[in-house]
């Protein structure tokens, strides 16, 4: 059997395939965030057959000040649940998991989006948005791992198969996994275990709300590529400490260099850092980026890069894509 039809399970949560569809925005939801009829047929089509044995909702922001863009999915309001709960009902029908991707902005977020200043783990200026946000507080610290409790709450009741922390692309906990914007000198600052305190006090606070059964995801931004910043070492220590925490998958990508990698080419161009992070971990590692053709997804499987593959613009070209490639291998 080919490596992409494999099945695998993650926890509870057992897919049928190793083709996952990872998160990318739409900009599809409602002035409001909420869930509108061209989410709804997005993702229906995207789903449609089964194909893909995982989607990843895009980033959805857990509270006004985290917005990161214009018509961005929420999850910051119990209002939200019920066209949620219609998103995962539809993708259900199709046979496929889906999980939803939850984040803050941070110092990424835009003034004019939000209403609200930015806020950050240090009053450093944005690498990527060169805005400075607001020094958080410890008490404004524990508010926000209480809002992405609150998010994954929300996610679960609307019936979701499991949940994704993001930790990637120069955004709120970015900011604090990265020495580039974590320039605190208190538990929260300093070494790496404490850039990672706030990751590891939010898997908490979601397993002690739901359960160890509900799957969490991590997208993590395993290097900035940046001189200064988060390198991959940092990240292969890291992972380890998330795998203690329960963490059920690492879904790696960029740091602040976003969905690119400085000097890394080719179709599954962060395949170095997966396979650096599946050398310290034995729970699965997700690998995206640049993979069009499924031969070269089913080459990466089978050289032990990752765990299961993530097909991002091949799909959002060609919603077809899967099935053409699911149905060459079988």
């Amino acid at each position: 059997m080919y490596h992409l039809l494999k099945p695998l399970q993650v926890g509870s949560l057992i897919l049928s395939n190793r083709l996952i569809m990872p998160p990318m925005a739409t900009a599809k939801s409602g002035a409001d965030g909420k869930v509108s009829e061209e989410v709804l047929e997005y993702y229906k089509e995207k789903s449609e057959g089964g194909y893909i044995s995982l989607i990843i909702i895009e980033h959805s922001f857990i509270s006004q000040e985290g917005k990161a863009s214009e018509n961005q999915l929420s999850v910051a309001e119990d209002s939200t649940i019920a066209g949620l709960r219609e998103l995962a009902h539809v993708i259900h029908q199709n046979g496929s998991k889906v999980i939803m991707q939850i984040n803050h902005a941070g110092s990424a977020a835009d003034e004019k989006v939000t209403g609200k200043i930015p806020v950050g783990p240090s009053a450093v200026p944005n690498p990527r948005k060169g805005n400075t946000p607001h020094e958080l507080t410890k008490a404004e610290i524990v508010e926000s791992i209480k809002a992405f409790r609150d998010a994954a709450v929300r996610v679960k009741e609307a019936g979701f198969d499991g949940v994704e922390i993001h930790s990637a692309h120069g955004y709120f906990l970015n900011q604090f996994f990265s020495p580039l914007t974590n320039k605190r000198t208190d538990e929260y600052g300093g070494d790496i275990h404490q850039r990672i305190k706030i990751h590891l006090e939010i898997i908490e606070e979601i397993h002690r709300a739901l359960g160890k059964d509900f799957p969490i995801f991590l997208r993590l931004g395993a290097s900035d590529f940046m001189d200064g910043g988060t390198t991959i070492e940092d990240s292969q220590i890291a992972a380890r400490e998330f795998e203690k925490a329960g963490v059920a998958v690492l879904d790696i990508s960029g740091g602040f260099s976003g969905y690119s990698a400085n000097g890394l080419t080719g179709q599954g161009y962060f395949s170095p850092l997966t396979k650096a992070i599946k050398e310290v971990v034995s729970i699965p590692v997700i690998l995206t980026g640049g993979i069009t053709e499924v031969q070269e997804a089913e080459k990466l499987l089978s050289q032990g890069k990752a765990d299961l593959i993530g097909v991002g613009r091949a799909l959002l070209k060609n919603s077809e894509w899967a099935k053409a490639a699911i149905e060459s291998l079988r």
